[in-house]
């Protein structure tokens, strides 16, 4: 996850670390126009003493789960997109277009306790998952994040946030009241 964090840190900040060559700035055409603290803020929490809980919704990184452990904390995984992809959720809505059944598809998939995780990183998740399981997979997310607990998620070029011209997504922290 250190290395992670890092290569995501270099990403928002705009400079980079070449082997044998320690790091360079990007060049102005190529810096990003948005910095987020998103990141920064899970970063630091990640690097806390204090036990936490994660989900990690994308696909299993063995870094992460090796991070996350040796700093006691404990890790929960699930591939989302992966298991959005079973065929047996498609249906039809009630205009006769195809459709994946969120109702089963959140009874088979995060299934945890209510304020469980202090963060859920939900990384570009949403950028890939059919559109009709976007809106109750963040609700189900939401409702598993302790008070105080954040959901990292780097959200598609095309939200109102982005700035047309910035070559990268926005990077979105949610926080838990």
């Amino acid at each position: 996850m250190a290395s992670v964090t890092h290569s995501f840190m270099k990403l928002f900040r705009g400079s980079a670390t070449v082997p044998g060559q320690g790091t360079r700035a990007v060049s102005m055409s190529q810096r990003l126009t948005r910095r987020s603290s998103g990141l920064g803020a899970v970063a630091r929490t990640l690097q806390s003493e204090e036990p936490i809980c994660v989900l990690d919704v994308g696909s299993t990184s063995a870094a992460n789960i090796r991070y996350l452990t040796q700093r006691g904390h404990k890790i929960y995984s699930e591939d989302l997109l992966e298991a959005s992809t079973d065929p047996s959720l498609i249906t039809k809505d009630e205009q006769g277009q195809m459709i994946l059944d969120s109702r089963r598809f959140l009874a088979d998939n995060l299934v945890y306790p209510a304020a469980q995780f202090d963060i859920v990183l939900c990384w570009n998740l949403a950028d890939y998952m059919h559109e009709s399981l976007v809106k109750p997979v963040v609700a189900r997310l939401w409702s598993t994040i302790k008070p105080g607990g954040m959901l990292l998620a780097f959200v598609p070029k095309s939200c109102p946030h982005s700035r047309p011209h910035s070559a990268s997504p926005c990077s979105a922290t949610m926080t838990s009241r």
